[in-house]
């Protein structure tokens, strides 16, 4: 298991993390993916908006 979030596994999953989890969440899996961001998929979906 790598744990990186990837371009293929945004796009493999692109209805679920839009239904659970908004648009909001696949811009920012997209935008991590693209630049290739050693992020996981939780540090995206689990960031705080704010202080």
């Amino acid at each position: 298991m790598r744990g990186v979030i990837t371009l293929r596994d945004v796009l493999a999953n692109l209805n679920l993390v839009l239904r659970e989890y908004g648009a909001l969440c696949v811009v920012r899996c997209l935008i991590a993916s693209v630049c290739r961001q050693q992020t996981t998929f939780l540090e995206i979906a689990l960031r705080r908006k704010g202080p």
